[in-house]
């Protein structure tokens, strides 16, 4: 076991406790149909908005490198689940395809290599990958509650910054200079061009190449693109009584929630409150996590 009292105060903010707002306000989800072309029903799992009590913490300001996996992976041997099975799933030419040699080491595929990216957050890691990092650095991973509070603070915003949509704050499929990217049509424009380019190599950043100003009110980095993260949390529906969306009850009680959409997702898909669930044994090239420590 490393220093574990080094890893904890090491580069990582207090979060005090508080209660807050988890989930989007109805007028919220009603907007979000008349500005992008998913019905409503793809983000009723944020509903009903609900307030919950979150002891205080602490958490990573990044999402955790390749260079910070690479010392786990060294000191222990460990090998991750895509580096056993030979393949990681990535978003080919058209659709997500699992292809042989990808994994952390190799984002996107044999010929690419994270070595010269070290600063770039860690992809190709499932929850289980995840979670034996954070318990090797002494910490763990933290709760859906805490992604989310830890993003837009005691007052719900839209993204970690406001409410005004900024494509110089996050690192998503928005760049500054096309901000209509709201439709399919539009991101497969970017995504052909972005393949055309790079393949299946991810478009991942250096950690906190967005800060401060797409920073959350706790001074958080990368809560909106660049890597979706793994939460602590099983993914569970919010309400009792609300009718959701079949693939929902599909996921609920089975599903891990992932949080914070990634370099190529949609502005929408980078909210505070936008939801994804992944199976536990899921990973992909646009997929990591950071770690939490309880409060002393």
């Amino acid at each position: 076991m490393p220093d574990t009292t080094a890893l904890a105060t090491s580069g990582m903010i207090s979060i005090p406790g508080g209660t807050a707002f988890i989930g989007s306000p109805e007028s919220h989800l009603d907007d979000l149909v008349r500005q992008q072309h998913y019905r409503r029903s793809w983000f009723e799992d944020e509903s009903p908005q609900h307030s919950v009590t979150i002891p205080a913490f602490r958490l990573d300001r990044y999402p955790v490198t390749n260079a910070e996996f690479a010392r786990f992976t060294n000191a222990t041997g460990y090998r991750t689940a895509a580096e056993c099975r030979g393949a990681g799933a990535v978003y080919g030419s058209h659709d997500w395809e699992v292809l042989p040699g990808a994994d952390w080491r190799h984002p996107g595929g044999p010929d690419d290599n994270a070595h010269n990216r070290s600063d770039h957050p860690v992809v190709h890691v499932d929850r289980s990958d995840a979670t034996a990092y954070a318990e090797w650095a002494g910490k763990r991973l933290l709760t859906e509650a805490e992604w989310e509070y830890a993003a837009h603070g005691h007052t719900w915003r839209t993204w970690p910054w406001g409410t005004s949509w900024d494509s110089s704050r996050a690192l998503c499929a928005d760049p500054q200079d096309m901000d209509s990217v709201n439709g399919l049509t539009q991101w497969r424009s970017w995504w052909n061009d972005h393949f055309t380019r790079h393949g299946t190599r991810p478009g991942t950043a250096a950690v906190g190449t967005r800060s401060p100003g797409g920073d959350s009110p706790f001074g958080v980095c990368d809560m909106a693109g660049n890597v979706s993260q793994w939460t602590s949390s099983t993914y569970r529906l919010y309400g009792s009584t609300r009718a959701y969306d079949a693939i929902y009850h599909a996921a609920a009680e089975r599903y891990i929630s992932v949080r914070g959409g990634g370099w190529m997702h949609l502005r929408y898909q980078v909210r505070t409150t936008e939801r994804f669930a992944a199976a536990p044994d899921y990973s992909n090239h646009a997929l990591g996590f950071r770690c939490a420590l309880d409060s002393p």
